[in-house]
């Protein structure tokens, strides 16, 4: 049934938004895009004010992380449409539903190099699932219904919908569809069994077999059927970074994150393994090493929705094309019709166990009472296990990958893809925002949550109270690590001065600061900033050439890996 109404192009927008489910917007006004902000006096939407546009895209990108459903922000034409390329590359390169409104100059002044005029959907075709500009205002509906149904199905991702300021005032008779049609577009096919069933012979006549979780079994929400598979063969569970959290890290065939910084014993059992169940993943060269030497006697078996990734980094000898949850789903059911069960641990599910007890126990880490691994325990000793984590880019990043374990599967989101630095805090307030139940911490660098600070303004004035966890070297230290390792310490453009105070920094905008030098000190902070019902920075001063480690160095195999001495 379609529902008619004369409207602006405006309203339509909203309404249509509305019909979506939307309930907030994140966003920045400028004078292209002013006719959709007037319509928020009007419409039961929230508008939540952010202070840069790549804020507002990072915002809606955590919300969309976190909800699954497309996070929403807005902009105006030229700069601000600009402003938010970055957030939409890093929802694009991690698979995240976002859909993003732009304003744009009126139709008759595009291509004439207009007052604020950017050619938006040109520069962001390559970082989107699709683009569109409606060119007349009875459009919008309809493009807003397909923009929402593209950004969430399949492989999620970001649409971006670039509407002119005259489309946006002109009035039109606005039909609003239940049903359409995207030719081309077929996001859902269902797995093959006669395929999931070779995927079950394969890892039973594996001798080394092994499950590799990505970022699609978060984001198909695939917990149970993956952990249901995993102890039904006994199957040891590696993931990658972005994978982090799709299998609870307290689990017994639990092994955490491979990869460049991955844990020593996820990347030891990776190189022995000799059949591999790869589920939602892309193959990272962060996460494999080198893929010629990745694959070399190892049987892949590639689960994944998009049939793009299938042989596209590594050569798998099995696909299984579709939902993974619903392939999961899948061997669950034929596991259980022909009665496979695994009860006794095999020789190879005990070398797992006494890998991973010899490397946590034999994994030397700093030494002084304020090491990152130490400050990380402490955080996950406190935090209920349903909070939810964001992190932002660099070293601590890497340290949260190694020791903060992830417990209720679903609550560690990261930039991973494009390693955007900045993203962790807005998207900390976007993941508030749709779980405003639970805490929700950044576990930040200095340098990092130097580039979106100025969100900590939207935190405290729409009252959203995360919390910034900064693990403070006063240093832009993942670049300082590799030029202490790899250009002979010639340590050029990463002091960051001690500049500035985030205590003083946090208190200037209403919120906490809070500084811990101490272990006690920390565990204080952490639960004053948990009873808080405010923003809270937590600056935590760290030893500046503390470095991370294991590390897999660039263009080497996960078998060198660089360990601690």
């Amino acid at each position: 049934m379609n529902n008619m109404e004369n409207m602006i192009g405006a309203k339509a927008l909203m309404t249509a938004m509305e019909k979506e489910g939307v309930k907030q917007v994140f966003g920045l006004p400028g004078g292209a895009n002013l006719p959709m902000y007037d319509e928020f006096a009007r419409c039961n939407i929230r508008h939540i004010l952010a202070r840069h546009e790549q804020s507002a895209a990072h915002m809606a990108d955590g919300f969309g992380r976190v909800s699954r459903k497309p996070g929403v922000c807005f902009a105006t034409s030229g700069p601000g449409a600009t402003n938010i390329l970055t957030g939409i590359a890093t929802a694009q390169a991690d698979s995240a539903p976002m859909v993003a409104v732009t304003g744009q100059v009126s139709v008759a002044m595009i291509g004439k190099d207009a007052f604020q005029e950017s050619d938006i959907i040109g520069m962001a075709n390559p970082v989107v699932k699709y683009a569109f500009q409606p060119r007349d205002a009875a459009e919008i509906p309809e493009v807003v219904k397909k923009g929402f149904f593209i950004a969430e199905t399949g492989r999620p991702g970001p649409v971006l919908i670039d509407i002119p300021k005259d489309v946006q005032q002109n009035e039109a008779e606005m039909v609003f569809p239940d049903e359409f049609k995207i030719q081309g577009y077929h996001p859902w096919s269902d797995p093959d069994i006669v395929n999931v069933e070779k995927a079950i012979d394969m890892l039973l006549h594996s001798q080394k077999p092994v499950i590799l979780a990505g970022g699609g079994a978060i984001i198909s929400s695939a917990f149970a059927e993956l952990q249901a598979v995993a102890e039904t063969l006994m199957l040891p569970v590696v993931t990658t970074f972005k994978g982090k959290g799709a299998f609870p890290e307290n689990h017994p065939l639990s092994l955490g994150p491979i990869g460049m910084h991955g844990h020593a014993e996820a990347n030891k059992i990776m190189t022995e393994a000799d059949c591999v169940l790869a589920i939602g993943t892309r193959f990272s060269d962060r996460s494999v090493g080198t893929f010629e030497e990745f694959e070399k006697g190892l049987k892949i078996i590639h689960m994944d929705v998009d049939p793009a990734e299938i042989g596209k980094n590594q050569t798998a000898q099995l696909a299984v094309v579709g939902d993974v949850r619903v392939s999961l789903r899948i061997m669950v059911k034929l596991l259980l019709q022909k009665a496979i069960k695994k009860t006794e641990e095999t020789p190879w599910v005990k070398h797992v166990k006494e890998t991973k007890a010899y490397w946590q126990e034999n994994l030397k880490l700093h030494p002084g009472e304020m090491g990152a691994a130490k400050i990380l325990r402490k955080l996950r000793e406190l935090l209920p296990k349903e909070s939810i984590i964001t992190t932002e880019v660099g070293q601590h990043q890497m340290w949260a990958s190694l020791f903060y374990d992830v417990i209720q599967p679903g609550t560690f989101f990261s930039s991973t893809g494009l390693g955007t630095m900045g993203w962790g805090f807005p998207a900390a307030i976007g993941a508030k925002v749709a779980r405003p139940d639970v805490p929700v911490v950044d576990i930040a660098g200095d340098g990092s949550f130097a580039m979106t600070e100025n969100s900590l303004a939207t935190a405290v004035l729409e009252d959203i109270p995360v919390i910034v966890f900064v693990l403070n070297n006063f240093t832009l230290g993942m670049v300082a690590q590799w030029q202490r390792t790899f250009y002979d310490r010639r340590m050029i453009g990463v002091d960051q001065g001690k500049c500035p105070d985030y205590v003083k920094l946090a208190q200037s905008y209403g919120a906490q600061g809070i500084r811990a030098q101490s272990m006690d000190e920390l565990d204080k902070a952490i639960r004053d900033a948990l009873s808080s019902d405010v923003a809270t920075v937590i600056d935590i001063p760290i030893d500046p050439e503390e470095d991370v480690l294991p590390f897999v160095a660039p263009g080497t195999s996960l078998k060198e890996m660089i360990l601690p001495s």
